[in-house]
């Protein structure tokens, strides 16, 4: 079992102030094998924040973010192929026909981007494309103002991914659960 935290788009101290408090309750240093990022984080200072929850931090870069990162990974974590993108490659932002395009390009059984600021779990053929949201609730440009607080625990188990959403909604938080099983067709 590796507990992998996926978040972003937090855009501090542009749009948001910090990661908010209830968040910061649940992300304790230790808990947590690998956290992955999908950029604009922006500053470079609540970058080393992510590094104390997990030492295993892996970022991709976002076109807001002030310190350099690749533009894409592929990672290999409890026998999944992991691809990460900011998102603000895949044009029209957020297409499910565009994200699922790159997911074959990259060959990854999980898709993770950003750059919408929303929350998305889609199955698409046998693999699966997350979009952690917003963990500040960061506007998004062309949106419709702030967007719901959220990021993502996937569950790595074998062929299984247990998906916990969190979502801060109305000042509390909220959890969902999704399960996939690695090459199970939508």
């Amino acid at each position: 079992m590796v507990l992998v935290l996926c978040i972003g788009d937090l855009h501090i101290p542009h749009r948001a102030a910090d990661l908010p408090a209830k968040f910061k309750e649940l992300l304790k240093p230790g808990k947590i094998h690998t956290t992955i990022c999908v950029g604009n984080v922006c500053s470079k200072v609540f970058l080393d924040y992510l590094r104390t929850i997990s030492g295993d931090l892996h970022v991709v870069a976002g076109d807001f973010d002030e310190f350099q990162a690749p533009d894409q990974l592929v990672l290999d974590l409890a026998g999944f192929k992991v691809g990460v993108v900011h998102g603000h490659q895949i044009i029209p932002w957020g297409d499910p026909d565009a994200t699922s395009l790159l997911q074959r390009q990259m060959a990854a059984d999980i898709l993770i981007t950003g750059n919408t600021h929303r929350f998305e779990a889609r199955k698409a053929g046998a693999c699966l494309a997350l979009n952690p949201g917003s963990a500040t609730g960061a506007y998004h440009v062309g949106g419709d103002g702030p967007a719901t607080p959220s990021f993502v625990l996937m569950d790595l188990d074998g062929t299984k991914v247990t998906v916990y959403v969190y979502q801060l909604v109305d000042g509390d938080v909220r959890v969902e659960k999704i399960d996939y099983t690695k090459g199970t067709p939508a």
